[in-house]
């Protein structure tokens, strides 16, 4: 068994922790964001991050009411002077796995050579560089992932964002649907793994994800988990974007990952029925069966709860993540070394 695989079928494990942990954190985090007069928020990260960064921005909009933007650190670190305006009245906030990445730790201290911006940091390290450049470090060590790829991390940290989130809005009901979620995780995992494996085990070349709103950002990290662990060609797309260009790429060699949502279902359901046509393998994701039209999609997977659409994203990351390793698997690739890659990028 992979360490890869062993951290994917613990991650519900530690998102139980890290759901506790934030939530002892609730005070401290909202005295420290008024103390600092925030009036907006930039979620700044590398690669996952990144992803993850994208969620978490649209999250604090639509949750907290909250302006708030996503920065890849690269860019931040190379262009923090073009940034300035966006930082006024900000909070700089950087999901990490390591703590450690050299493009988030020189785009803080970038954006703080020109002005006073306070910073919380979110990473699976304790005392890591990055929390110690931080005015608020919240550490979650429980969901550090050894192998190179992350799994378990990522989840962890799409709950922690989405909990801030949820945190500045005062939105109960979220959190109260992420704990459901966190509840079922491991008997959801149980109930679809084998089924996961079944349809994506086969040499498909190239994958695509397609999720709108808080999930797309979440999608794209799946996209990059297909890559890494599968060493295959994958992107994320809005759901009817894709009919706009991407739609050409999609072929009998392409696996198709799917959230369906019951906002505007009959597009949506038509849409896999154009992309069925076209030969691709899909896994359509929905909190109910009924969303899915079951005729169109080679998977139908529902996860049984009547959950916010956010709070989706815990169960919906899970299949990207087995589809990955079942093709390693097959192709005879170690999920845990992928070539070229590290942990995380140091320069």
């Amino acid at each position: 068994m992979s360490v890869t695989y062993s951290e994917v079928k613990k991650q519900y494990e530690a998102l139980s922790q890290t759901y506790d942990y934030m939530l002892a954190k609730r005070d401290a985090i909202a005295t420290f964001l008024e103390s600092k007069g925030i009036t907006s928020t930039i979620f700044a990260g590398c690669g996952s991050s990144y992803c993850l960064s994208r969620s978490a921005a649209l999250s604090m909009k639509i949750r907290g009411g909250l302006p708030s933007t996503a920065l890849a650190g690269g860019d931040l670190m190379l262009n923090a002077a073009r940034y300035q305006k966006l930082f006024e009245g900000a909070v700089l906030i950087a999901p990490s796995r390591s703590g450690s990445t050299s493009e988030v730790i020189h785009a803080a201290n970038a954006v703080r050579s020109k002005q006073e911006v306070p910073v919380i940091s979110i990473s699976c390290v304790a005392g890591s560089a990055l929390s110690k450049l931080s005015d608020l470090a919240l550490e979650l060590p429980w969901a550090f992932d050894h192998s190179v790829c992350q799994t378990r991390t990522v989840t962890n940290l799409y709950l922690a964002n989405l909990m801030l989130a949820a945190f500045v809005g005062k939105d109960e009901t979220l959190l109260t649907d992420l704990k459901q979620a966190i509840a079922l995780g491991d008997a959801y995992m149980e109930r679809v793994e084998a089924s996961i494996r079944e349809v994506s085990s086969y040499e498909w070349k190239s994958a695509v994800l397609l999720a709108d709103g808080e999930l797309q950002g979440l999608a794209g990290e799946g996209a990059i988990a297909l890559t890494e662990i599968a060493n295959a060609s994958a992107h994320a797309y809005h759901l009817l974007d894709v009919r706009h260009g991407p739609m050409v790429t999609i072929g009998k060699d392409t696996l198709v990952i799917a959230v369906l949502t019951k906002d505007g279902n009959d597009y949506q359901q038509a849409l896999m029925k154009d992309i069925k046509a076209r030969g691709a393998k899909i896994i359509a994701y929905a909190a109910e069966e009924k969303h899915i039209p079951a005729a169109e999609v080679d998977l139908a997977l529902a996860s049984g709860q009547e959950l916010d659409v956010a709070a989706q994203g815990l169960p919906f990351i899970f299949i990207p993540q087995i589809a990955a390793l079942a093709k390693a698997e097959l192709l005879g690739i170690n999920p845990d070394q992928p070539d070229g890659l590290v942990s995380w990028v140091k320069l």
